[in-house]
Order: structure tokens, then C-alpha cells, then sequence
């Protein structure tokens, strides 16, 4: 299929307008003959091979940086004549599709209805970032019922605590003072696979199943944007006709696909190894305390032993490395965490936060092994780290937090911040010991080889390096600025 939009230096801009959008027939981009009016261009343009596309009545150019891209516009739609979707009304034709795929009823149906409106072999992809063995059952056996060509599943589990969880944790990344990221940071290890994917089978598309009202849909398209400007984008959320589960349902009876039987939650969940999130149902209402039964990784701290717990992390540059003394890989080492962390109730968080899309959404949130691992890596850090340093990091963790929430991770800005946080935290190591008692996680013992804490200058007993005597001068000098103010006041 000739391209009939030139590629720019920029990374291309995708734009949702109505369902009948240009496509591309025989080399040129058709527009909707519904358009009819300049006023209409910004919510009928289209995206093409990841390069914005705008109607027009006539010929359309449009100028980037390298060069000026043109299309002939004639009509919208595509009949396909040949195979099993002969007759079909294409949006687009794509050659192949990699699906972000879990098995569930939406991305089932998503299978049938890209294959339809695209005319594509459809492949599916499933990543394997802790979620539990559980949700990758019968995956193959689901996706080829559903249409599908091939299911690929990546082990992603040490990639995703080593490259994105451990920075994340070395920069004290936080958003909105209580969420450790843990969607926000899988995402974009999980995009990052399919666009890969994408390369390896000869995709020139990806999708997702992700609803227009969310984060993930942003953290998705940015990571792809980012690795492969050129890939389409498919997010059949915010094209097709379904607007619930019992949609879905007809449409996968229309289509022959097996409707999964497994019981849905009243709850939406995501889980992988760094946390468990839920919403819906009765959280909507944020006035309404979350129900016993809701959490799956964590005991009710009411219920946790009676006895405290004490756990020992090892710390190096930042990194946590060991549990107790025993080096354990990244995975290993999270995975024994969330369980030593879950049977104290430890990480639970109850929030109501600003999604990037602008709405405020309330959310639940079980991280048992992160948390105690923040608590480790920010204890040893007051050891480590002086004054203008710790004040520093910790203003740009803010902004490092803000920017992995918005699924900006291959930013550069995040990309040299966390250069600067890998300096900041190069003499971070030591050892953390963590008490463990009914949901809470506080410091016990903390050591260092590069502590800057000296007891013989913190001592209340005097010593020759710092006279007490000194801080009078200083005194005087550090409150000049007030005694001038009060002096003005007071006419003196």
C-alpha cells in the first residue's frame, strides 16, 4: 500500500474526530464527504501512519520542518472484495495489528472487530509483569478462538522492577503524596514490548484496549509515539459503537467468540508485581470505607500477628539488593517483600486522585513491598544525603512523579532527571532495618559507610569541631534580616 503522507521530524500527532474518518485507498487519503466546512477541520482530522492528516475540500498540504506532505482526498471508506471479510467497509486497511491482549471480554471482542474494520491479522500480545500465573491460563486457546493469528507472552517481571520500579523508588517518586505509580510505571514497559513486538512479526499497527476516560490510554500511545512514531494507533474505545458489557457480549455471540465465564469483580482491578489497585462499584462514593473482603494482597491490619516483624534491605547507590542478607534479584526480591509485607497489612492507601484526562477519580491501593522499601531507601538517604541535596531531590521527585503518571517516561526531561538522581543517591548504600507491625512500617536500625552523621559533632557533650560558643555570631548574622524588618516597624 503506497503512503501517501510524507514522514516529518516530529513525532506525529494523532487527532479523534467522528467514525467516518480518511482513509487510505489505492494511495491517497479519502475524506468524509460529511465535512463541509473549515470550522469542521480540527474534529475531523484523522491520523495516518502516526502523521496528522486534516480535511479539506481539495487537495490538502500541510508543512513540517523536513518537508511538505500531500494527500488527495476522494472518498472515506474501503470495500474489501477478497477473503473472509469480502464486503466489509474498512475505516483503514491495515497489514497487521499487535494487541494489547488479557483475555478478558473487551480485548475478545476487540480481536473480531479489528479484523473487521481493518481488515487486519490481528496478533495478540500478553505481558507477564507479575499479574499472577493465574491470569495467563488458556490465553493462546482464548485468542485464536477469538481470531486471532498468534499470541505472543513476554516475561517482563525483572525487566519492570529493574528499569522502571528501582528508578522510580531511587528518585522517591510519589504522586499526590500517597500513589507509588505502580499502573503508572507498567504501562510503558508493556508498550515498549509491543512496539518491539510490532517489529519482530511486520505489524504497521498496535491497540489497546483502553477506555478514553483514563491514564493508560495516554501512557500507551505515549510510549509508542516515542519508540515508533510510525506505527498506527488503534483504540477501538474511541471508535466503535459498544458502550458496555452487555454490548460486548451481543457482538461476541454476532461473531462467534467464546465469552469468557469467569466471574467479573464488581471491582476493576490492575495487578502486577508492585501493587494491586481497585475501583468501582462503592468506591465511587468516597464516602463509603472500602469492604473487608475487597483486599487480595493484604490482611486486615486488625488481623495481623501480634508480634512485630523486623526485615533487613540491603541498599546499594540507591538499589535495594537484599532481604535479610540474602542477595535476591530484582523480581525475587519485590516478590518476597509483597509477601513478608502482605501478612502485616502493610501499603494499604485510600485516595481520591486528579487523572491527567481532568476528572478526579477515587482508588484503593495494596503495595506491600514498596512501601516498605520507600521506607528503607528514604531512611538511609537521611544519612547519606546533606541538606541542599535532600531538599533538591526532593522537589524534582514531584516533577519525576508528575511526568511518570502522564506516561512521560522516555521524556528526556525524566530521562536526565533520573541521571541526576542516580548521582544524588550514588553513596546511598547501607543497610535498613524495617519494623513490621499491623500495617505499619517504621525504622528500626539504619548504617551506612558514607553516613555524614558524626555523634561526636551532634553530640549535646561539647567537642572541638563544633564550638557552641559560634553560634551566636551566626545567630545574628542568619536573623539580620528580621531584626532590620522590626527595626523599620518600630521606627528605630
Amino acid at each position: 500500500m503506497a503512503q501517501a503522507v510524507s514522514s516529518c521530524s516530529s513525532t506525529g500527532l494523532l487527532f479523534h474526530g467522528s467514525k467516518r474518518e480518511s482513509s487510505p485507498v489505492n494511495g491517497k487519503v479519502s475524506y468524509s464527504k460529511q465535512v463541509a466546512s473549515s470550522q469542521e477541520l480540527g474534529a475531523k482530522s484523522s491520523e495516518f501512519r502516526g502523521h496528522a492528516v486534516v480535511h479539506s475540500s481539495g487537495n490538502l498540504s500541510l508543512s513540517c520542518n523536513c518537508k511538505a506532505i500531500q494527500a488527495v482526498l476522494a472518498s472515506d471508506k474501503e470495500t474489501v472484495t477478497s477473503g473472509d471479510l469480502k464486503g466489509s467497509i474498512l475505516r483503514k486497511k491495515l497489514n497487521k495489528v499487535v494487541l494489547a491482549y488479557s483475555g478478558g471480554l473487551d480485548t475478545s471482542v476487540i480481536v473480531p472487530w479489528l479484523r473487521e474494520n481493518y481488515g487486519c491479522d490481528v496478533v495478540c500480545f500478553t505481558a507477564d509483569v507479575g499479574q499472577g500465573i493465574k491470569e495467563l491460563e488458556g490465553l493462546e486457546a482464548k485468542a485464536k478462538a477469538s481470531g486471532a493469528s498468534q499470541l505472543v507472552v513476554k516475561d517482563l517481571k525483572e525487566e519492570f522492577v529493574k528499569d522502571f520500579i528501582f528508578p522510580c523508588l531511587r528518585a522517591g517518586a510519589v504522586y499526590e503524596r500517597k500513589y507509588l505509580l505502580g499502573t503508572s510505571m507498567a504501562r510503558p514497559v508493556i508498550a515498549k514490548a509491543m512496539v518491539d513486538v510490532a517489529r519482530e512479526v511486520g505489524a504497521d499497527a498496535v491497540s489497546h484496549g483502553c477506555t478514553g476516560k483514563g491514564n493508560d490510554q495516554v501512557r500507551f500511545e505515549l510510549t509508542f509515539f516515542a519508540l515508533n512514531p510510525e506505527l498506527s494507533v488503534v483504540a477501538p474505545w474511541r471508535e466503535w459503537e459498544i458502550r458496555g458489557r452487555e454490548d460486548a457480549i451481543e457482538y461476541a455471540k454476532k461473531h462467534n467468540v467464546p465469552v469468557p465465564v469467569t466471574k467479573k469483580s464488581i471491582y476493576s482491578r490492575d495487578r502486577n508485581l508492585w501493587h494491586l489497585s481497585h475501583e468501582g462499584d462503592i468506591l465511587e462514593d468516597p464516602a463509603n470505607e472500602p469492604k473487608k473482603d475487597m483486599y487480595m494482597m493484604t490482611v486486615d491490619p486488625e488481623d495481623a500477628p501480634d508480634k512485630p516483624e523486623y526485615v533487613e534491605i540491603g541498599i546499594v547507590s540507591g538499589i535495594p539488593v537484599s532481604v535479610n542478607g540474602k542477595e535476591l534479584s530484582p523480581a525475587s526480591l519485590l516478590a518476597k517483600l509483597n509477601e513478608i509485607g502482605g501478612r502485616h497489612g502493610i501499603g494499604r492507601v485510600d485516595m481520591v486522585e486528579n487523572r491527567l484526562v481532568g476528572m478526579k477519580s477515587r482508588g484503593v491501593y495494596e503495595t506491600p513491598g514498596g512501601t516498605i522499601l520507600f521506607t528503607a531507601v528514604q531512611e538511609l538517604e537521611s544519612l547519606t544525603i546533606d541538606r541542599e541535596g535532600f531538599q533538591e531531590k526532593d522537589r524534582l521527585a514531584l516533577k519525576y512523579a508528575e511526568l511518570v503518571y502522564a506516561g512521560r517516561w522516555f521524556d528526556p526531561l525524566r530521562q536526565s532527571m533520573d541521571a541526576f538522581m542516580a548521582e544524588i543517591t550514588k553513596t546511598t548504600t547501607g543497610t535498613v532495618t524495617v519494623k513490621l507491625y499491623k500495617g505499619s512500617a517504621t525504622v528500626a536500625e539504619r548504617q551506612s559507610p558514607y553516613s555524614l552523621y558524626r555523634q561526636d559533632i551532634s553530640s549535646f557533650e561539647s567537642g572541638q569541631i563544633y564550638d557552641q560558643a559560634d553560634a551566636a555570631g551566626f545567630i545574628r548574622l542568619y536573623g539580620l534580616p528580621m531584626r532590620v524588618r522590626a527595626m523599620l516597624e518600630k521606627g528605630l
